[in-house]
């Protein structure tokens, strides 16, 4: 005879409670919570590779035209330190030691060439054992060559104006911030990644203590017990989202967060529903917490790779889009960036929360009949 649903309820509540309890006495996993929402997301933040923040560069001026003079001023912090003005012999000898990352050499007669439309050319010279700064660096330095000589030469020689004016506003990161896009997306992406973890080390914790024998003796369902690990462990991940946006991201990283903080977090319960029930499939699949690891890199890496939130899905193959529609992160990912970057409301993100549900859906009812298979062969 089936239980009443206030007993059921119950018998989720209290199963729940002994997760957390259960959590508690992990110290591994306590360690995992609060690195994943605290100094990982600083260090998303601040330390991203591709940015330019600081690079070393020295100028030979071998012309000494206001020209010149000129370009040496266009090179100032955060991008670059303050140039250093040296000769041919010292720039070359600061790439030797590392000391500069880029030299840039200015010739004799530059800008009354450039006066006299001769087009002559600047040597950059680069160390590209520095290669992210180098790559990026390199366009960096480019732009603002051709920007200061264009501006002195259009101050010299008036032309007309362009058919054309393009007026620039940049929404939504002004200042073209790395650290708004980077601490956020850090967010998003661990909350798939502990759900996941927290829910199937749950269960695996459960077998190898040998609890999981326990339970089956209880007049409990295996749809109460996976109930009772899906809310315990999203409501860890929920708290520990909301503190690390409330403290880290808003407080230490001062990124400002345009849409309703209250919306991300129904939008993330929503997408822990999908990810808990994920993890509790794939520890069913596992015999062991290494096997479970194993598992997580062949699962997680596509999710949080293919899902928009490093790549842009429209750079991507049409197959990959269309397969993606399947993943719950490709609409976490589009409904996060919407809410936290662009202030979303309810109106713009329920299809996402739409779909988001109706694949937490589809993953619980899978991973429903997994566990009571599992179960099954336990008992």
């Amino acid at each position: 005879m089936r239980a009443a649903l206030p007993t059921r309820l119950a018998h989720i509540y209290r199963l729940g409670v002994k997760e957390l309890w259960s959590l508690l006495r992990d110290p591994a996993m306590l360690v995992l919570i609060a690195y994943t929402f605290s100094l990982s997301i600083y260090v998303a933040a601040t330390a991203m590779p591709e940015s330019l923040h600081s690079a070393a560069i020295a100028i030979v001026d071998l012309d000494g035209s206001p020209l010149s003079a000129r370009i040496a001023a266009g090179f100032y912090p955060p991008h670059f330190k303050t140039p250093s003005l040296v000769d041919a012999a010292r720039g070359d000898a600061g790439l030797d030691n590392g000391d500069y990352t880029f030299v840039l050499a200015i010739p004799p007669g530059y800008q009354r060439d450039t006066l006299a439309g001769r087009a002559p050319a600047i040597q950059l010279n680069v160390d590209a054992t520095r290669m992210s700064q180098a790559f990026t660096g390199n366009g960096y330095i480019q732009q603002i060559v051709a920007d200061e000589v264009g501006d002195f030469v259009r101050r010299r020689q008036p032309a007309a104006a362009p058919p054309v004016a393009l007026a620039l506003r940049m929404r939504f990161n002004p200042n073209l911030e790395q650290a708004w896009f980077g601490s956020l997306m850090e967010i998003i992406n661990n909350v798939t990644m502990l759900s996941i973890i927290l829910t199937g080390a749950a269960l695996i914790r459960e077998r190898e203590h040998g609890t999981i024998e326990h339970l089956l003796v209880m007049p409990v369902t295996p749809g109460e017990i996976m109930l009772a690990k899906i809310w315990s462990m999203g409501l860890v991940v929920v708290l520990a989202a909301l503190a690390a946006l409330v403290f880290i991201v808003q407080g230490a990283l001062q990124v400002p967060v345009r849409g309703s903080v209250a919306l991300f977090v129904l939008v993330a319960a929503l997408h822990l529903f999908a990810t808990t029930s994920m993890g509790i499939f794939l520890a069913t699949l596992a015999r062991s917490m290494p096997q479970f690891g194993m598992l997580m890199v062949l699962v997680l890496l596509p999710l949080q790779m293919l899902s928009g939130g490093t790549t842009p899905r429209e750079s991507m193959p049409a197959l990959v889009q269309d397969l993606m529609l399947t993943a719950p992160t490709t609409h976490f990912v589009a409904a996060g960036q919407a809410i936290l970057y662009r202030g979303a409301g309810i109106d713009v993100v329920w299809p996402q929360m739409l779909a988001i549900a109706a694949i937490g859906a589809a993953l619980f009812a899978g991973a429903l009949r997994r566990f009571r298979r599992t179960i099954a062969q336990m008992a």
